[in-house]
């Protein structure tokens, strides 16, 4: 017996009608997508941050004063 938990409610998923199980199985399959799409943006924002600071490191100490960046990185002083 497989048990479910919906909105705080138990239920026995053996019982449950072919469409609600088909409803299920897909909600199931799209918590699946959902997370391993926050795992990949996880892995952009990871690989942007590491391009903003390297980009960063290799610029020019002085430059001229310029619009508000809208990378919203800043530039570290050593």
């Amino acid at each position: 017996m497989t048990t479910i938990t919906i909105d705080g409610k138990e239920y026995d998923a053996d019982t449950l009608s072919d469409e609600a199980r088909a409803q299920l199985i897909s909600l199931q399959v799209t918590d699946q997508k959902i997370a391993e799409h926050q795992a990949q943006m996880a892995i952009y924002q990871t690989a942007r941050a590491a391009y903003g600071r390297e980009l960063l490191a290799l610029l020019p100490a002085e430059a001229k004063p310029a619009e508000p960046a809208t990378t919203g990185l800043k530039k570290k002083k050593k």
